[in-house]
């Protein structure tokens, strides 16, 4: 599946906010406060369409998470059939993807390094190894790191340094957490306001 190769800080920079979490976009942002190109300085972020708004928040998701373009549109159409409020059924699906929850638990320190946990076989879901990273944790799922993996250096340097606090609707123990629960708006913490994409893909 294809993935965003290309040079992280430039979007994070179009986009206003630090998409990857590296310490290169924080940097970046620092540095050079505006969109990137020869005319990144004179554009006015203040004086946008409504379009240009939606569309960067469509963006910030979809890189955030590591989707393509067609796997976002399916994601938001699923989540416009469901019954509930489209935005937040969008969000939901996000979270639940298996590497998101590796990301979440802090086994991992950006999203990109937990997919490729998932990609090379590192992780078991319910005792059995699933190495696709879209995979849709379910309600009391357990998600644990597979023993003959457990002592990789950059996975215990993730645990030990980073010591992230997994979200309210995750129950963390050691290199396993479990769902406890599928999350809701409050519990996500993602800077993005779902409402402008679902206005973008509703026209």
């Amino acid at each position: 599946m294809s993935r965003y190769t290309g040079p992280r800080a430039r979007v994070s920079r179009r986009l206003g906010t630090n998409i990857w979490g590296t310490k290169g976009e924080t940097i970046a942002l620092e540095k050079r406060p505006h969109p990137p190109g020869e005319h990144g300085r004179s554009r006015r972020r203040g004086n946008v369409s409504e379009y240009l708004l939606q569309l960067q928040e469509k963006q910030k998701a979809r890189f955030s998470y590591g989707l393509t373009e067609k796997q976002f549109r399916n994601l938001y159409e699923e989540a416009n059939r469901r019954e509930g409020v489209t935005g937040e059924n969008m969000l939901r699906y996000l979270e639940q993807r298996l590497d998101n929850v590796i990301y979440r638990a802090g086994f991992a320190a950006t999203r990109p390094q937990a997919r490729q946990f998932v990609n090379h076989g590192h992780v078991n879901v319910n005792g059995s190894r699933v190495d696709i990273p879209s995979y849709r944790v379910r309600k009391g799922d357990l998600v644990e790191i597979r023993e003959k993996h457990r002592n990789n250096a950059v996975l215990q340097w993730n645990v030990d340094v980073l010591d992230r606090t997994a979200p309210g609707w995750l129950e963390k123990s050691g290199l396993g957490v479990t769902v406890r629960e599928l999350p809701v708006r409050e519990q996500i913490d993602i800077p993005v306001r779902e409402q402008l994409i679902v206005e973008l893909y509703s026209k």
